[in-house]
């Protein structure tokens, strides 16, 4: 098999997140004709065929869907690459990868960020949120924040604290429906909000608290989602207390029905010297520690 060119593998990797080739030529910059015979090319090269055109447009072969995986890996590589060649100086410039939970990107990230841009303004952030877990080892990002104790072996990681979550209704849902007192109370006549798909955290907390899926009335996997359906009024679910405590509106319920889940920042090992990432990743513990119960920092661990 012949050499191929990255910039091939770009070309499908865009066709197979667009769908077409005008779309994937629109995001890569390119002419339709040229992103073509690039795929073109690289079905030449591989020996195999790519994509086959429908009345509905393309649609990837076996192989190019079993190639997906890996090219996905390969972008990040590229871009581990790329930053590591940006900050090989002990100035802290360049671009830093971050890559968080939806709620803790939305709720808690943007003024960290702003006090990062602040006082090194030669650092570029890129925010990862997302609700599936980033691979730091294999370049997906340089510092991630953690709602578990990392495991992989070879990075350095800090305990920040624990996140405690309690149930809690807007004071509009309980002047309609009433306030549960008890347990028995929230089970009858209540909108409870609650998961879809069960995770093996998810089953530990409903063996804990004796819940099931079938109890609740909306179901949403999403953190920000649940979040928001509560700030809306439209039942009762559970809420970081310490967003709860920004908004008076909010009202806990059942105070003895609550859990916590540590907060953990990690990057990998040989990321410890280079300057703009540990300039980040010294902000996020001091900024995110505050932002959780507990307020303080364990010492940073290299996990072996």
């Amino acid at each position: 098999m012949s050499t191929v060119q990255w910039d091939h593998y770009q070309a499908l990797l865009a066709a197979l997140e667009t769908g077409s080739l005008s779309g994937a030529a629109r995001i890569l910059g390119l002419t339709q004709p040229t992103l073509s015979r690039q795929i073109a090319a690289l079905e030449a090269a591989l020996g195999e065929k790519l994509f086959v055109r429908t009345q509905q447009g393309l649609r990837p072969t076996d192989v190019a869907l079993a190639i997906a995986p890996h090219l996905h890996a390969m972008e990040g590589l590229e871009g581990a690459l790329r930053r590591a060649a940006s900050g090989a100086s002990d100035v802290p410039a360049g671009t830093v990868r971050i890559s968080v939970i939806d709620l803790v990107g939305v709720e808690t990230m943007p003024p960290v960020i702003a006090d990062i841009r602040a006082r090194h303004p030669a650092i570029e952030i890129e925010l990862v949120v997302t609700d599936t877990q980033s691979d730091i080892l294999n370049g997906e990002a340089d510092i991630a924040v953690r709602m578990s104790r990392p495991t992989q072996i070879g990075l350095v990681a800090r305990k920040l604290g624990v996140v405690r979550s309690s149930l809690y209704a807007h004071q509009a849902y309980l002047q309609r429906y009433g306030t549960p007192l008890t347990k028995a109370d929230l089970m009858t006549g209540h909108t409870i909000i609650g998961y879809d798909r069960e995770t093996p955290f998810i089953n530990k907390l409903a063996t804990r608290f004796a819940i099931s899926r079938k109890m609740f009335a909306l179901r949403a996997d999403n953190d920000l989602a649940r979040l928001a359906m509560v700030r809306a009024g439209v039942g009762v679910g559970f809420v970081p207390d310490r967003i709860a405590a920004k908004e008076s509106a909010l009202v806990s319920l059942l105070p003895d029905v609550a859990f916590a889940t540590e907060m953990w920042l990690a990057m990998p090992e040989d990321l410890r010297g280079v300057a703009r990432v540990r300039v980040v990743y010294d902000i996020l513990a001091q900024a995110l520690s505050a932002s959780v119960a507990g307020e303080h920092i364990d010492d940073e661990i290299l996990l072996d």
